[in-house]
């Protein structure tokens, strides 16, 4: 499959929307992104369960003629699930944002998928917002004392600095990425805005995470130690609606575990097991799925 096939016409999605196929043989498994718009950031994770699953890598729509909402892309997945996978049920795994996206898919639509993982999920109340902001503020204060040069950078607003400095405070020791050059698409910051804009309005409505009290499939929270977003503030907020939701922790890993040098190995081997406990067995490639990227 060449590149160009790799934007496809969806139903359900933007035409031009780009698909992305990881690995040929497997249970199904469909990657959501973080962000929300952080386009092509689910590559590390896809790629390194493509030995052994079928996954599928969907970019979230972006902004355009309507203002993004949580609802939109709920129905945009949704639709994604329903028109192409024969009644094939897959598992979510996201990170960030596309974990929120998750929970809030399977709230309202358990019956079509199978279990969900939930990467470095993000916040659910301010509580745990104020806690990633002293966190990063913290570390680009300890590391500016260290590196004076950089002093200029503590009189940036906080959301300045923050933008600046995010691959440091969010990580604890990435590893290099050395895959090829992937397609990719400027920063949709109206969308990232809208869509996150919304999903606070849903918590300030109890929409969530009180909706999450309908999730029935099995789900697990995999969560750095020093991942600024607090995971067992977040996993206690949840289990209150999700009382099976599981819970491992990696130590010495930041936000995306799939590139800790660390915790890469121990995160895939304990994000495959799980997987594999909890899929079907049926896992017989669909046609016309290979992996591309």
């Amino acid at each position: 499959m060449n590149k160009k096939s790799n934007m496809m016409k969806q139903p359900g999605w933007k035409e031009g929307r780009r698909i992305r196929f990881h690995g040929d043989h497997g249970p199904l498994v469909i990657r959501l992104h973080g962000g929300p718009a952080a386009f092509g950031s689910a590559v590390p994770l896809a790629q390194g369960l493509s030995k052994g699953f079928r996954v599928i890598e969907p970019w979230q729509r972006p902004s355009g003629d309507r203002p993004l909402t949580v609802a939109i892309h709920i129905e945009d997945l949704h639709n994604l699930i329903l028109s192409r996978f024969n009644g094939e049920k897959p598992a979510l795994v996201g990170s960030s944002w596309g974990a929120m996206l998750a929970l809030a898919y399977a709230a309202e639509h358990s019956d079509s998928i199978n279990a969900i993982v939930l990467v470095g999920c993000g916040t659910f109340d301010k509580a745990s917002r104020n806690v990633i902001v002293q966190r990063r503020t913290q570390k680009i204060a300890d590391y500016i004392s260290k590196h004076p040069e950089y002093k200029a950078d503590l009189q940036l607003d906080i959301g300045a600095q923050m933008m600046k400095w995010h691959g440091m405070t969010d990580a604890y020791e990435p590893l290099a990425i050395d895959n090829e050059p992937q397609e990719s698409e400027p920063f949709d910051m109206q969308g990232h805005t809208e869509t996150w804009q919304d999903m606070v309005r849903c918590q300030e409505a109890c929409i969530y995470p009180q909706s999450f009290s309908s999730v029935k499939v099995p789900a697990i929270m995999l969560h750095g130690a020093d991942d600024p977003h607090p995971g067992t503030m977040i996993r206690d907020t949840l289990k209150r609606y999700i009382p099976h939701l599981g819970y491992h922790e990696f130590p010495r890993c930041g936000h995306d575990p799939e590139i800790e040098k660390y915790a890469k190995d121990d995160f895939f081997a304990v994000l495959r097991n799980w997987l594999k406990k909890h899929l079907s067995s049926t896992s017989g490639a669909q046609q016309g799925h290979r992996g591309d990227a």
